[in-house]
Order: structure tokens, then C-alpha cells, then sequence
């Protein structure tokens, strides 16, 4: 496809650029209630997982902060001092799973907010290495990644909502542990659309807009 208008100059004559179209991504919004209604109900199956098949942390882009580092950045409550190799030193970040904030990153963990074992519980397993490596390291949602302290993201390890939940802000946590879920094109197991709902009605929580751009 051409996009009109852009040229470029070729053998001393103007010529039309020819540009690939940029894929348009898939957008999803809607109320909680509904999203967690959308989410395609499985069986999960962890046979073969790995870890290790979910390469991270990677520098996508090449500037000298990996994935980790660069969530601790954009998280920062106060904003650490980048050296070089990315090194960071000062800083502040607040865990909102149990409202504390930390000054030294050993403290903090980056969580994905779909654990890996469960995102491979619930289709990964069917994914190309590229497409777990993207997940791993995924900083085109805010949600997806999200830094804690360390003990409590310990704590909650690859467990789904039916088993743990967050001491505080269970609203956000919900919102934001669907929208990767729909982001990603992940099933449930019934179990876990059960507690899901449960918990956005107790919580009051289903009105609240899930809003996400699909990443696959």
C-alpha cells in the first residue's frame, strides 16, 4: 500500500515512497463485569512449562536498561539517578499491593501481573518463543509489569486471583490482572471466572472500565 503524498528522489526524478502499512491493534473496552464475561473459559495445563521459556529481562530497544530497570524508572515515585549501564542509584518506588514504598530496588520486584506459569497454564504453551519473550517483557501496558516488594510478590508466586488477591487496591489489581488477560488472548479455568467475578461484585468493582489494546 502507498501512502500518498511522500517521495523520494531517485535518478533525478521524483518517484512516490511506497510505505507498508502500520498494523492497526485491536482495541477492547468495557466494563469489568463484561470483560471478565468475555474471557474464553479452559482447562489449564502446565505440562512442559519452563521458566526459562519466557526469555526476560531483554533490552528491547537497545539502550542500556533491560525491562526491569526500566519499569523501576517509570515507576518511580521519586525518580532515581540512571548511570552508566544503567545503574540506578537514589529513587523511590511505593508497592500498592501493600502500600509501601522503598528506597533501595533490592526491595523491589518486578511482578508480572500474570504470572508466567499461569500465562502458560493458559495458552502460552501454544506461543512462539518471540511471542513469550514479548510477554515477559511486556512495557506496551502499564499493568503488565509492575514493580512490589519483593517478599509479597514471593508470596503470591504464579497463583491467579482465586487464590490470592492483594492486601490493598483489589479493584485495581482485578482490572489490571483481566485487561493483560485480554491483552494476551488468555483463557481462564472455571475456578478462576468464578472468583473473578466474585471478587469484582464484593469489591464493587464492575463498573470500573477495562480499556487495552490487544497485544496478539
Amino acid at each position: 500500500m502507498k501512502l500518498r503524498g511522500l517521495f523520494i528522489l531517485a535518478c533525478g526524478a521524483l518517484v512516490p515512497l511506497t510505505i507498508p502499512a502500520a498494523a492497526h491493534a485491536e482495541t477492547y473496552s468495557q466494563p469489568l463485569s463484561t470483560a471478565i464475561g468475555d474471557l474464553p473459559v479452559a482447562a489449564e495445563n502446565r505440562t512442559g512449562y519452563s521458566r526459562d521459556l519466557f526469555q526476560h529481562w531483554i533490552d528491547a530497544d537497545s539502550d542500556g536498561c533491560n525491562t526491569r530497570n526500566e519499569v523501576l524508572i517509570a515507576e518511580a515515585e521519586e525518580a532515581p539517578t540512571v548511570g552508566s549501564g544503567c545503574s540506578l542509584s537514589g529513587g523511590r518506588w511505593y508497592s500498592y499491593y501493600d502500600g509501601v514504598s522503598w528506597t533501595a530496588t533490592s526491595d523491589i520486584d518486578i511482578d508480572h501481573m500474570v504470572p508466567l506459569a499461569e500465562a502458560w497454564d493458559s495458552g502460552a504453551r501454544t506461543w512462539t518463543s518471540t511471542e513469550r519473550r514479548n510477554f515477559a517483557n511486556d512495557l506496551g501496558y502499564y499493568g503488565s509489569l509492575v514493580g512490589v516488594t519483593d517478599n509479597v510478590n514471593q508470596a503470591k508466586g504464579d497463583q491467579d486471583p482465586a487464590t490470592w488477591m492483594p492486601t490493598n487496591q483489589k479493584c485495581r489489581y482485578l482490572k489490571e490482572f483481566v485487561s493483560v488477560k485480554i491483552r494476551w488472548r488468555l483463557s481462564v479455568d472455571s475456578t478462576e471466572k468464578s472468583a473473578l467475578n466474585n471478587l469484582s461484585s464484593t469489591n464493587g468493582c464492575g463498573s470500573q472500565t477495562v480499556s487495552v489494546t490487544r497485544a496478539r
